[in-house]
């Protein structure tokens, strides 16, 4: 796929002239946070007319589900006060609105609730603060100005959009995966291709152990953005008290193979062609984000399937109580839609649900510690 040149290539392709190839990571990083380019910071992706759909915006059941399962939580705490609830990474606010809008069932919580979004996208703000109109709404950088107290923390489809370092085994040892130009790259052209270079031994002592010692030619990915922010939050629920849900592709143990991927216009599209205009992504690695959450002192529970959890919540009873008041077209959406979710051959496998927090909590809801998955849909 051919697009036109953009200033953040011109921009890359002369960071690279100047000071060399540069990780796989901090070309994501550049691709989709850029101030002036990046993907994240100059539109809005989401949606038909965008580049992907997400869950909140397949159907407003995923929404209502979480916002209940949070006040579950809530109560799990001793039902406080006030309680902060922050969304990482909240797109069109689409989830939060469905969340507080079903939180209304529990008027306590729904008082209690002070609701922070962390979010760096000046774009996506304005569509949250749409969304958002009748909520007071603090926004959030980062992590590093969260509220010392307790927290209720929703991260759908956030760490897969965190950057990723790649590695290749060869003989001599292991090699990092680079961004350079490629050879067919002219000035009024940037072209970007990748190669190899040495790894330092920091680096590579963030290759999972079961994959130190794989076979020349492996390919691993590593996270250490995901594992940062995780372990980081981790530590301040464990201090402070609360719990995350964390929602996102990928996979529960350490696997090799690369997942690094892009979309553009709901199609798959080369991971270095026109950085800033297509979205990047990687499978999470789940077994190492509870890894990194119980060294920093919190509980784990999960992953189970997305689908299994849904289920467990009720998505089926909800879709059902939708249906009863749907006309025909209606009443085909919501199944369709549901079905999405939940099916085994769509969203409900490949995604999977994790929460972590402080270690006095109770299991949260729908995440049994053991239990076949299965299969789900509102037919």
């Amino acid at each position: 796929m051919v697009l036109p040149p953009n200033a953040l290539a011109q921009t890359l392709a002369a960071r690279i002239h100047n000071h060399g190839p540069m990780t796989v990571a901090d070309f994501m990083t550049a691709a989709l946070t850029d101030p002036d380019g990046g993907y994240y910071m100059t539109g809005d992706p989401f949606g038909v007319s965008g580049d992907f759909i997400t869950a909140p915006e397949i159907s407003q059941t995923f929404g209502e589900l979480i916002g209940l399962w949070c006040a579950q939580s809530w109560q799990d705490m001793g039902s406080p006060e006030t309680i902060n609830l922050v969304e990482l990474g909240p797109g069109r606010g689409s989830l939060m609105a469905d969340a507080l809008r079903a939180a209304s069932v529990l008027p306590g919580f729904r008082t209690a609730i002070r609701v922070h979004l962390v979010e760096t996208s000046p774009s996506l703000r304005q569509r949250q603060r749409e969304a958002l109109e009748d909520v007071e709404v603090t926004w959030h950088e980062d992590l590093g100005t969260l509220p010392g107290t307790a927290l209720i923390v929703i991260a759908n489809e956030f760490f897969d959009a965190l950057p990723v370092r790649q590695f290749e085994r060869s003989a001599a040892g292991w090699l990092e995966r680079l961004v350079t130009l490629s050879p067919i790259a002219t000035r009024d052209a940037p072209a970007f291709a990748f190669t190899t270079g040495d790894a330092d031994a920091a680096s590579v002592g963030t290759i999972p152990q079961s994959l130190q010692n794989a076979p020349v030619g492996t390919l691993v990915e590593t996270s250490p953005a995901v594992l940062g922010i995780a372990s980081d939050l981790a530590a301040r629920l464990a201090r402070q008290g609360g719990v995350a849900l964390v929602i996102d592709y990928g996979r529960t143990a350490a696997q090799a193979g690369w997942s690094l991927q892009a979309v553009r216009n709901h199609e798959r599209h080369e991971p270095l062609v026109a950085p800033g205009q297509a979205d990047l992504t990687a499978h999470v690695d789940f077994a190492s984000l509870v890894e990194a959450a119980e060294a920093a002192g919190a509980r784990t529970w999960g992953p189970v399937t997305q689908g299994r959890f849904l289920c467990a919540l009720g998505i089926r009873e909800r879709a059902n109580a939708l249906c009863a008041t749907a006309n025909p077209v209606q009443k085909q959406e919501i199944e369709t839609a549901v079905a999405r979710l939940t099916d085994s051959a769509q969203m409900g496998k490949l995604f999977k649900v994790l929460a972590f927090g402080h270690p006095e909590l109770p299991t949260p809801a729908a995440l049994p510690t053991s239990g076949a998955d299965r299969n789900c849909t509102a037919s």
